[in-house]
């Protein structure tokens, strides 16, 4: 029997009936996928870790209702800022969410750049122990007052394949790989190698927009450059005036912890300004290799160079409808 107590998400293929365009950060996504969507009759459902949160627009480039342009977009502004969101909890939204939109008799888009998120919808999710609040607390504090470096280095002596795989500044899941390795004894990576085996959704279903480095790169330095001129600061401090504040997940998020520095007086705007770039096309290369092993298990390349959304929504289109992937195979 596939299901077990433990991993319980991984035998469901219901996401089997649903499409999914991702890519690196500022890659176009958003615009395609609405173009997408009209053209296929389909609901959007981001796939985009920090849309979730309300009130953070400007700095996670939350589609506006105009460039929405009437297509439903779920899986955004369905958590409080000052609140955890874990990739257990989107999976389970997400499934509830699907069923909806096919009860409906609409196709299901999934659209974002998480890998972690797209990652858990193709392979299922690992549900590890519950939470031990007050060792996690510690932990946080630790963080806050020692600095995130400590906790990462921490987990590097307990578990360093996972520490690996996790940036210090991830402060969210190094406290859960620690947690997990107090709770059981083990480390978080070795309970994981259960999904070394093969997805339980097809990555063909899966096209991942594709930008030469120079351009993506390009595309980044204006994308945060516009971000600053629609009010990036003026956002993180309303968020930082919140009566419960910011969450560990919703506070480390590039470009929302820069500017968090800039408020408190611990960088000037310009350096935060440069720090925002540079971490965002960090992240760019790690989106990058996670494509690339996905990219071995049958997702798609799509070329977006010199194309035009209108091109490059033909050119998906066509693959789906030759290859009947709207069918729920």
């Amino acid at each position: 029997m596939c299901q077990t107590e433990t991993t319980p998400n991984r035998c469901d293929s219901r996401f089997n009936r649903a499409l999914f365009l991702s890519g690196a950060t500022a890659s176009g996504k958003t615009k395609l996928g609405v173009e997408l969507a009209l053209a296929l009759d389909a609901e959007i459902l981001s796939m985009d870790s920090m849309a979730l949160y309300r009130g953070m627009d400007v700095g996670t480039a939350k589609p506006s209702l105009e460039e929405r342009r009437g297509v439903p977009h779920h899986m955004i502004d369905v958590a409080e800022p000052w609140e955890e969101y874990s990739a257990i909890d989107y999976l389970r939204a997400s499934k509830r969410t699907l069923d909806e939109i096919v009860e409906r008799g609409k196709n299901a888009l999934f659209v974002g750049g998480t890998p972690l998120y797209l990652k858990t919808l193709l392979f299922g999710a690992f549900e590890g122990p519950g939470a031990e609040p007050e060792y996690r607390e510690e932990l946080r504090r630790r963080a806050e007052q020692e600095g995130v470096d400590v906790l990462w280095r921490e987990l590097n002596e307990r578990d360093p394949v996972s520490a690996q795989r996790l940036h210090p500044n991830d402060v969210k899941r190094v406290i859960r790989a620690l947690e997990i390795y107090r709770l059981t004894g083990k480390p978080i990576s070795e309970r994981q190698q259960e999904f070394n085996a093969p997805p339980i959704v097809s990555p063909r279903r899966v096209f991942i927009l594709t930008w030469r480095r120079e351009t993506l790169y390009a595309r980044i330095e204006r994308r945060v450059d516009l971000m600053m001129a629609e009010g990036f600061l003026e956002e993180v401090e309303r968020l930082m005036k919140l009566e419960r504040g910011l969450s560990a997940t919703s506070s480390q998020a590039v470009g929302y912890r820069e500017l968090i520095g800039v408020l408190r007086g611990e960088t000037s705007l310009e350096d935060a300004i440069v720090k925002i770039k540079q971490y965002t096309r960090n992240f760019a290369k790690r989106q990058e290799t996670w494509f690339r092993s996905l990219e071995k298990s049958g997702a798609r390349r799509v070329d977006a160079d010199d194309k035009s959304p209108e091109e490059l929504r033909d050119e998906i289109i066509d693959v789906v409808r030759r290859e009947n992937l709207l069918a729920g195979e």
